[in-house]
């Protein structure tokens, strides 16, 4: 018979570390317990748990302050690839395929968050949607589409699926973009910031009411309604544009 190799301590303390960070219980930029309180936590000795901590820094989700302790790296995760961004930036219809995707995710997280969020994430969900409420108008949108995108990281949170938490982690800097850009455009319709606003009401409203069909159904109803519009706005820009090129041209006649 084969001998079954045992685990080292250290790659299971490892891979708890890893799952609480990935998953939300340790945030990015957070400072980690000392070692004593971590090793107690885990019930370990403190070479096991110290080995654990290199091994997180070697994979680069840790990094160490000279004198000042252990933290969690802000940035967990890069850009998907550079080719995607290049290809999102330089061919604004595939802000639509995003769109599209967004489908799939957000009305997930709404689904999972429904079913499954504690009374803690939904705290924070609501303090969430209630910054983006209170935020000021600016042109640029970009402190807009950042609340967004920690509103709809929430939801994720919410869900407590470490994969799909993942994804919309790894998607960050294209959702970013994706949503300034949609806020850019939707800001030409000064009528719609009130709708849109109830429709995120709506999904919350589902997650706290435990409802999980009705809130993916809501996320799926408002991302449906941001693309509908977004096509009209577009459609009308080219409506216009068609119309500005012949009264060029027809000028140039007389």
């Amino acid at each position: 018979m084969q001998r079954i190799q045992s685990r080292k301590l250290s790659d299971v303390i490892t891979e708890q570390l890893e799952s609480m960070i990935i998953e939300g219980t340790l945030l990015a930029g957070q400072k980690l317990p000392p070692e004593r309180e971590l090793a107690g936590k885990f019930a370990v000795s403190r070479p096991s748990l110290r080995e654990a901590i290199q091994n997180l820094e070697a994979k680069g989700l840790l990094y160490r302050k000279q004198g000042g302790g252990t933290f969690i790296k802000r940035k967990l995760t890069g850009v998907v690839t550079d080719p995607l961004m290049d290809l999102i930036a330089k061919r604004p219809e595939t802000q639509f395929d995003l769109l599209e995707f967004r489908h799939a995710l957000e009305g997930m997280a709404a689904y999972y968050a429904a079913l499954r969020g504690q009374p803690k994430d939904y705290e924070v969900l609501i303090e969430k949607l209630q910054i983006i409420s209170e935020l000021p108008k600016q042109e640029d949108k970009v402190a807009e589409s950042e609340a967004l995108v920690d509103f709809y990281l929430a939801m994720a949170q919410a869900a407590h699926n470490m994969v799909l938490l993942h994804i919309m982690r790894s998607l960050q800097p294209m959702l970013l973009d994706n949503m300034r850009s949609n806020l850019v455009m939707l800001e030409k319709n000064t009528d719609l910031s009130d709708k849109i606003h109830e429709q995120r009401k709506s999904i919350v409203d589902a997650i706290l009411t435990r409802d999980p069909v009705i809130a993916r159904q809501a996320s799926n109803e408002h991302l449906a309604f941001i693309e509908e519009t977004l096509l009209d706005i577009n459609r009308q820009d080219s409506r216009i544009q068609r119309a500005l090129r012949r009264i060029e041209v027809d000028t140039k006649k007389i």
